[in-house]
């Protein structure tokens, strides 16, 4: 019995064409002298593959794990050794708080020279060690294909994740014959029947339940599955922390987010309820309040918690019923199921009512009302728009008073990275030009990232960046006037003329200082063929969809 038909490659040469066997059709790069052979092995791929160049590696981490969030595939980011890997580190870190799955690919010294402190080397395993599912070195140009069909597979299976794989230079010259990998296929626990019986049955005799989901590995189909067993049974349904597109925001199933700014009235109800049904969320610090909404380790109600990874069932919260199976198969398997259910028979109801009340605006008298705007916007979006999230408390207006759901998608680093919006929503834009894509962004995460519209406008990519302007770091400002009110150190900032740089960069650009100034900017924005930055001149009073600095003085001076 003979083995499969090999010709003589360079390991450049069989990583790329790996990367083709496993569906991968594009990435994101910086280039560096590291991996030149991968680089010019991409040059023979042509039209097969896409390598889009960023400006800086964070900016071409954060396009790929985006790309992951939004395909459920690896994202591939491609950098050099020593500071290129250490600026890509964000994004590694960001795949893996977020559960996205991503491969990046780092050039490395040569093998002779390993271990010597040699130009920009970095021991990667120990670097990535504990941010990454897996990080490694290929030693052996014969190895690829083993090493990437094993990275494809762990940054798919179960839990999904970064996998970082170091490349020395002089491996990837290296002439070898090896077969090809099988493609991979992803490894998800089974939904069996009695899975599914056990957490339906807790539902229909609950009095008050309420689900929770959120996380990642949602397809569309789970989530019209979810909503079609929620509405069926009157079931209320909130999400985690920026997963608020998992379910369609304009069912009357969903009664609102557990994110930076919950509502009130949701955390009142998550103590009145008697069942908590988790489905793919992690209940992390942010989903409860930093372990206060919950009580630990056993909460007063109920707990339900199915996850694809069992080491994360009880990882804080002890479950009455805990189970380790696929996020989307499972949500799929409820479909179509009644379960005439006897509980509170306005508790849905009760809960639907409040969300809503509390996504429309209050009034002040601000120059430019950011809620207002919001609800105009909301009005205009397509509905398979894109809206990718910085970090920092201007994104609230978007999270609190726009409606999200599939198939447009809301894509957001849960673990608050900043300068994460403007690249992401580059990614989503490349991967769709004909699908909008926008970013909201602060001042400070627009000067960390804002020069990746450049990639755009050179790849062909339309995204419109609304960008917040009150020229100051918000969120620490609002701690900062929390704690030591009065006291700012640090936070104020001296912002350059956005105008200018933007257009600059190769993008139209508006600036509004008026509420009624903000529809025609979008409007504009939408027709336009190329990038669109819109500076939202806001008040630096108005800190956050709840409260004011004003206010939270007062408060200050009220408690001391």
């Amino acid at each position: 019995m003979t083995g499969p038909e090999t010709t003589r490659r360079t390991g450049g040469q069989v990583l790329v064409d790996q990367l083709l066997l496993h569906g991968a059709g594009c990435a994101y790069c910086v280039p560096g002298e590291s991996y030149l052979e991968v680089l010019d092995a991409l040059h023979d791929a042509g039209d097969r593959f896409t390598l889009y160049n960023a400006r800086h590696e964070a900016g071409a981490a954060d396009m790929a794990e985006a790309y992951g969030k939004l395909t459920g595939r690896p994202g591939i980011c491609m950098v050099t050794r020593g500071p290129g890997a250490c600026q890509a580190a964000v994004g590694v870190h960001i795949a893996y708080q977020d559960s996205t799955p991503m491969i990046l690919l780092v050039g490395q010294v040569g093998r002779d020279t390993i271990d010597r402190e040699s130009f920009q080397e970095i021991d990667y395993r120990a670097m990535f060690g504990g941010v990454a599912k897996w990080a490694t070195q290929i030693d052996d140009a014969a190895r690829v294909p083993e090493y990437m069909a094993r990275a494809f597979r762990v940054a798919t299976s179960g839990r999904p994740g970064p996998v970082v794989i170091a490349l020395p230079e002089d491996m990837l010259t290296d002439s070898v014959e090896v077969p090809d990998a099988k493609p991979y296929r992803a490894s998800v626990p089974e939904v069996s029947a009695a899975q599914v019986a056990a957490v339906t049955d807790e539902i229909a005799r609950a009095e008050r339940p309420l689900l929770l989901v959120g996380g990642s590995g949602w397809t569309d189909a789970a989530c019209a599955a979810l909503r079609d067993f929620a509405e069926r049974n009157d079931l209320p349904v909130a999400t985690s922390f920026r997963r608020q597109d998992v379910i369609d925001n304009r069912s009357d199933a969903y009664v609102g987010d557990f994110g930076t700014g919950v509502s009130p009235s949701l955390v009142k109800r998550l103590a009145e309820a008697d069942l908590l049904v988790v489905i793919g969320a992690r209940l992390g610090e942010i989903t409860t309040k930093t372990y206060t909404t919950l009580s630990v380790p056993t909460p007063a109600q109920r707990l339900v918690h199915v996850h694809v990874d069992a080491d994360e069932i009880g990882r804080v919260y002890s479950p009455d019923i805990g189970l380790a199976a696929g996020t989307a198969p499972f949500a799929e398997a409820l479909a179509g199921r009644d379960l005439n259910r006897t509980g509170d028979a306005d508790w849905a109801g009760t809960l639907r009512r409040e969300y809503l009340e509390d996504s429309e605006p209050p009034p002040h008298d601000f120059p430019l009302d950011m809620g207002q705007a919001m609800v105009e916007m909301r009005d205009l979006l397509p509905e398979d728009t894109v809206i990718t999230l910085d970090a920092g408390n201007h994104t609230g207006w978007a999270q609190r008073f726009l409606r999200h759901g599939r198939p447009g998608r809301q894509v957001g680093s849960t673990c608050g990275s900043m300068g994460y919006a403007v690249p992401s929503a580059v990614a989503a834009s490349l991967q769709n030009p004909d699908r909008q894509a926008i970013a909201f962004v602060g001042d400070g995460g627009f000067m960390m990232s804002g020069n990746e519209i450049a990639t755009a406008v050179q790849h062909g990519g339309r995204p419109i960046v609304l960008l917040f302007n009150n020229g100051t770091y918000g969120t620490i400002r609002m701690h900062q006037e929390r704690e030591h009110p009065g006291r700012v150190s640090g936070t104020d900032l001296t912002n350059p003329d956005f105008g200018k740089m933007a257009e600059g960069l190769g993008a139209a650009f508006a600036r509004v200082t008026q509420t009624d100034q903000f529809r025609p900017a979008l409007e504009r924005a939408f027709a336009e063929r190329r990038p669109t930055v819109i500076e939202l001149v806001t008040d630096p009073d108005l800190i956050s969809t709840r409260t004011t600095v004003t206010k939270l003085r007062a408060a200050r001076r009220q408690g001391s």
